[in-house]
């Protein structure tokens, strides 16, 4: 228990704790709204997730909740899945939670199988392109609710959509009857009967549903910009500017009072205090959260095998926001985070979190900072965060449902300022060519098209990038040249001189693998005909991956056929093992042509190949004089 818990400094956690929970608190809110499932559902999220991420992970001061990069994915897989199940999130509620427990459980077996040291080897290009699109994509999104404008409370702009929505409702009727299997002739009736009783409601909800859905995204947030602006609501647009001045304004007066939660105390306390006609949060249930049970009576893996990929791509950006956060937490603290068992923390908390209703977190960098200036230095730190918001939860509940929207938006607007990444934007100009394309290709794939797939597409150009830059270098360091030509290494300069027309040496100067071997293949066939010795340098080659081994493998065997002789010095562990598991080793290489050095290779060469007195070569090694 004392490995576990370290009571010596419980003031400086508690403090630290609360402290980071009143800032947790409006993000919490704020996240839960944008993410469509209600500020419950941030406020849940951050409920558990930041304590059991703090009880079983390796930071012991990390504050974990929801975050902006995972609002974004998440608002992606909500989105999706209403739409998918008629535009009712109660419906689509279990099989959403189901997607984000198995990101959590995802998470877990991350960390299971330590690929927690794995994380920061994921291109800065792509994390760069990404947390931009991240800060667009809420910044933009939250336009309308700012101006006060609801695409499918316009009735005009839902209008346009009541002759899509009678066919999907129709088209709906006829796949439940082919379903029941009553879609037959004699049958029809029935349908044609179903399709009369369509009511004049069902027509205006599907359309809401469609204007929603329509509206939805950078894009659809753009096409509606002109009605929002043309309908502002001028009382939801000053809350909202409100909000955003004071907590830029609020900063410059100080730092030891959170500013977004002194945005959201005065800003609705005005709405309030002034009875203002405002447009009020979705109300948060009074009392403990209920676990949703219908994850586990409700799952169907034919509703969630879309989302596999998503669910991924939540645990893997989880992973990579939480390991970012220790980073930082362990500089401040000149401590060190343990990487696998954060991930597990993390997925236990995601998991938790999932089934009580809440949308995933990661650790929060801002939260962390806040909590460490606080005082807090272990683990209890992130647990009293979350035991907070479960108090405010419980106990000022009604109270938060009077927090006005557009206070939430102006919040959002900031946090989708801030979390742009301005370093790796101004670093642009300076920035290798083949970093900015990865970067722009993830900013634009994301912003307009997809968070998760970027992502994927980001991490491919990199890799093919990196495979194709580290094959370049390879190449142009590697080269086949006679010994008079070839620029010596040190042992090699007191080679005799009569040879040094007739043995041929190859450097390899790196790994040889897939990204390589078309070069050392071109490089190969540069030996002369002549050339009745090959000696294949292999000091300074540490790595042989499976496609280079064959390809070496291939090499040897048409030197073979040209009668040459060849030489391996110097041959490291790890390729001598793959080299010798084929059998090129003794089959094609016999043992006694290996030497550990270049030496002992030299004098080889001496002993087994000859000059006659005419200047002609003869190798007794393969019984072949010219």
């Amino acid at each position: 228990m004392n490995k576990l818990f370290d009571f010596k400094h419980v003031r400086g956690d508690i403090f630290g704790g609360i402290t980071a929970g009143i800032v947790a608190l409006p993000l919490a809110l704020a996240f839960g709204v944008s993410s469509g499932m209600g500020p419950s559902a941030g406020l849940y999220g951050a409920i558990f997730v930041s304590f059991f991420a703090a009880l079983f992970g390796g930071t012991n001061t990390q504050i974990s909740g929801p975050t902006a990069p995972m609002t974004a994915v998440s608002m992606v897989v909500i989105a999706g899945m209403v739409a998918s199940f008629d535009g009712d999130l109660n419906k689509a509620l279990p099989a959403i939670l189901t997607v984000f427990l198995l990101a959590g459980l995802m998470q877990i077996v991350l960390g299971m199988v330590g690929m927690g040291k794995y994380i920061k080897y994921i291109p800065y290009p792509v994390v760069s392109g990404f947390m931009t699109a991240i800060g667009v994509i809420i910044l933009l999104t939250q336009v309308l609710p700012s101006v006060g404008y609801y695409p499918k409370e316009d009735v005009e702009y839902v209008s346009q959509f009541k002759p899509f929505a009678e066919e999907i409702i129709l088209d709906n009727i006829l796949k439940e009857q082919a379903g029941e299997g009553v879609l037959v002739l004699e049958d029809f009736k029935e349908t044609i009967n179903k399709a009369q009783h369509i009511t004049q409601e069902q027509i205006d909800q599907e359309s809401q549903t469609l204007a929603s859905k329509a509206a939805s995204g950078i894009l659809g947030s753009i096409k509606v910009f002109p009605r929002a602006f043309m309908n502002i609501n001028w009382l939801e647009l000053l809350l909202a500017l409100g909000t955003i001045f004071i907590i830029y304004g609020f900063k410059r007066i100080t730092k030891k009072v959170p500013s977004t939660l002194v945005a959201l105390v005065v800003m609705s306390g005005i709405a309030v205090g002034f009875d203002l006609d405002y447009r009020y949060i979705e109300e948060i249930p009074n009392g403990l959260p209920i676990p949703n049970f219908g994850i586990f009576t409700e799952f169907s893996l034919l509703s969630i095998t879309p989302y596999i990929f998503t669910a991924l791509t939540l645990a893997i950006l989880g992973a990579i926001d939480s390991l970012l956060t220790s980073v930082v937490a362990d500089n401040m603290t000149k401590t060190k985070h343990k990487p696998n068992k954060e991930l597990i923390g993390q997925g236990i908390g995601n998991s938790i979190g999932a089934i009580f209703g809440g949308i995933p977190g990661a650790g929060a960098t801002i939260r962390t900072v806040v909590n460490i200036n606080g005082g807090g230095k272990t683990r209890l730190s992130g647990m009293f965060s979350g035991i907070l918001l479960l108090i405010i939860l419980v106990s000022l509940g009604p109270v938060a449902s009077q927090i006005p929207a557009a206070v939430l938006a102006g919040i959002l607007i900031t946090v989708g300022i801030g979390v742009m990444d301005y370093k790796g934007l101004k670093a642009i100009p300076y920035m290798p060519k083949p970093e900015v394309i990865i970067m722009i290709v993830v900013l634009i794939l994301s912003s307009l098209w997809n968070l998760v797939y970027a992502v994927g597409i980001g991490l491919v150009i990199a890799a093919l990038m990196f495979v194709k830059k580290i094959g370049d270098l390879t190449a142009e360091r590697s080269d086949v040249k006679s010994l008079k030509k070839e620029k010596y290494w040190d042992d090699e300069l007191d080679f005799p001189e009569g040879l040094k027309d007739e043995v041929f040496i190859k450097h390899i100067k790196g790994p040889l693998f897939f990204g390589s071997t078309s070069d050392f293949q071109a490089l190969m066939k540069q030996i002369p005909d002549c050339a009745s010795t090959v000696v294949i340098r292999m000091d300074r080659m540490q790595y042989i991956d499976q496609t280079g081994l064959y390809v070496l493998e291939d090499a040897l065997i048409e030197l073979s056929k040209q009668d040459k002789t060849v030489l391996l010095v110097d041959v490291l562990k790890q390729p001598r093992y793959l080299l010798e598991r084929i059998d090129i080793v003794p089959d094609l290489i016999p043992n006694d042509r290996i030497f550990d050095n270049f030496k002992d290779c030299t004098t080889w060469i001496k002993q087994n190949v000859i000059l006659d007195s005419s200047g002609s070569r003869c190798d007794c090694a393969v019984k072949k004089c010219t």
